[in-house]
Formats: C-alpha cells, sequence, structure tokens
C-alpha cells in the first residue's frame, strides 16, 4: 500500500483531483435591492352585502385595522380610507395614502352617540341636539376632542370631526375592531370622491392592502360639517343636509 504524505495530499495528485472536481467559480454582479411585491400588489376586492355584511367578511377586514393597515370602506355617502385612529403609524399611512397635508384633521366614524362622547373633551348641547336629529347620517360634527386622541388625528388642531354614517359596513366594521376608524374620503387628495370600489382601484389600488366593496353608494354630496364652539354652530361645508334643515333640530 503507497502511502502519501500530508504535503501530497494537499498539493500533488489528491489535491488535484479535487479541484478537477469542483465546478468553475463565476463572479455574479452585485444587484439593487427591490422593493418587496407585496407593495406593487393591487387591492384585495371583498365583496359585503351593504345591508347585512357578512360576520367572517367583517371579522377579517377588522384584523387589517388591528394591523394597522388601511383600508377602503363604503359609507352612506362615498367610500373612506379606514384604521386605528388611536394607531400613529396607522395615522400617518392615512396621509401618504391620500397624499394629503397633515395639516388637515381626519374624520373619525362612530357606531353611536355614546361613542363620538368618549372622544369630544366637551359635550356641548348643540352637539347633543344635531346627532340625537340626524345620526345616523351624513352629518359630521366638529369639537373639540379628548386628549386620548393623537393631535396629528386632528390636523394639530385640537378638534375631531365625528360622523356616525348611515351605513351597516362601517358600523359592523367599527364592532368586530372594537373601536371607531377613521373615515377620510378614499381618493387621492384633490381628485373626486369616489363612490364604487373600482374607482377606488383606478386611484388607490396598489397603496391598499383590502376594499370592501358593496357595490355603488350612489352618492352626489359629501356629508355636512358643523363645527360646534360651546353654545354656537356653523355651517363650514353644506352637503347632503342643508343648513335649513339642521335648524329644525332646535326649532323643536
Amino acid at each position: 500500500m503507497q502511502i502519501h504524505s500530508q504535503g501530497e495530499l494537499n498539493g500533488g495528485t489528491a489535491g488535484a483531483h479535487l479541484a478537477s472536481a469542483l465546478p468553475p467559480m463565476v463572479v455574479c454582479p452585485l444587484r439593487t435591492a427591490q422593493p418587496a411585491a407585496s407593495e406593487n400588489l393591487p387591492a384585495e376586492l371583498l365583496k359585503v352585502s351593504p345591508q347585512a355584511p357578512e360576520p367572517h367578511l367583517i371579522e377579517y377586514a377588522a384584523g387589517f385595522i388591528e394591523r394597522g393597515s388601511v383600508i377602503g370602506i363604503p359609507t352612506d355617502t362615498f367610500y373612506g380610507l379606514s384604521a386605528d385612529p388611536f394607531n400613529l403609524s396607522a395615522i400617518e399611512r392615512v396621509f401618504q395614502v391620500k397624499g394629503r397635508p397633515e395639516t388637515r384633521a381626519l374624520p373619525i366614524l362612530v357606531n353611536s352617540i355614546e361613542q363620538a362622547v368618549t372622544l369630544a373633551r366637551d359635550v356641548p348641547d348643540a352637539f347633543l341636539a344635531l346627532a340625537n336629529k340626524f345620526w345616523p347620517g351624513p352629518l359630521t360634527l366638529v369639537v373639540e376632542a379628548t386628549h386620548r386622541l393623537p393631535l396629528k388625528v386632528t390636523g394639530n388642531s385640537g378638534r375631531v370631526a365625528l360622523r356616525w354614517p348611515d351605513s351597516a359596513v362601517p358600523a359592523a366594521l367599527i364592532e368586530a375592531a372594537g373601536g371607531p376608524v377613521t373615515g377620510t374620503s378614499a381618493n387621492l387628495s384633490g381628485h373626486p370622491s369616489c363612490t364604487n370600489a373600482q374607482q377606488i382601484v383606478e386611484q388607490l389600488g396598489n397603496r391598499l392592502p383590502l376594499i370592501l366593496d358593496s357595490g355603488d353608494t350612489g352618492a352626489t354630496l359629501a356629508s355636512t360639517i358643523v363645527r360646534i364652539d360651546g353654545d354656537e354652530w356653523c355651517v363650514v361645508r353644506e352637503g347632503v343636509l342643508p343648513e335649513s334643515e339642521l335648524r329644525k333640530a332646535f326649532d323643536s
């Protein structure tokens, strides 16, 4: 039997056989990091019943809210962008998705007057008169915000815009998510508001993970916005409800 020294194994016949068995080395070109594929994926469209939204679909959508995502939902006027108003990163994402200046407050949707009261610092009589008369419905009430709300939600104004829409989908979503959600219109800032899911896809499709699609809302006007300061109130934006109709809340 022939015995080889360690040096012969490393540099001799055995080393040559080992080298010949290895594949040739290829130098790979450096590649720059590419965005994750999910960043460019279109939104998932999820059909839900506008009158009786399916509980398992609402629970699925609520999971996105709880994880800090922004989703598109129908209301009784236009579709809105919903996120957790107490989650700062989610709020920042709403501004990014919409291209909205952070100096403009984000409306918040509730599913009861009691829930709205928890978001207001004070509850003027005018607030209760209008809410009791027109909620749920196309009326947004602007009051001083509770300190529980992040200042960013108020556009650094300290005031919050509250609305209880007359729509089963947001009401069920708020219940499933365990709290109120944002309700700014689901469109690029400065672009037309959307009455159906396809219009949202055209404007924001790859910016949202999910859109709840309950068909066309048929809306032509947004909600009426009323600012309340103590006993004083004024119409900031006249929408579905005209000012003459609002005055009836104080005449009766």
